[in-house]
């Protein structure tokens, strides 16, 4: 997974055509829990370009998007959020392709 680079990275990413940003942080242990099923999502839904965002080195975009817990995912399509899977909570595969499914509907 490609990590975000800067906040004009970021800008440029959200308004591509399906982008969606994971933002997590090395300490976590709810990130690290999923880490290993990510590479198989990233396979299933190409579709997507899926981006790292560290929240301790982007903490002021996480207060802008309203990301108080991790792992969490904000999906832009062409600028415009598409969806969030957003909460402090533990994500399981299961849940995150649900979320990926419902962004597919969406968009």
């Amino acid at each position: 997974m490609e990590k975000l680079k800067s906040m004009e990275h970021f800008e440029q990413l959200k308004n591509e055509k399906r982008t969606v940003f994971m933002f997590s942080a090395d300490w976590c242990p709810d990130c690290r829990f999923i880490e290993p099923i990510l590479p198989k999502i990233e396979a299933d839904y190409p579709e997507y370009t899926f981006i790292y965002v560290d929240r301790d080195e982007f903490i002021d975009l996480c207060g802008e998007l309203d990301i108080f817990g991790i792992p969490s995912f904000v999906a832009f399509h062409n600028g415009v959020e598409a969806g969030r899977f957003v909460n402090k909570n533990r994500k399981t595969e299961e849940e995150i392709e649900a979320f990926l499914d419902g962004l597919t509907e969406q968009v």
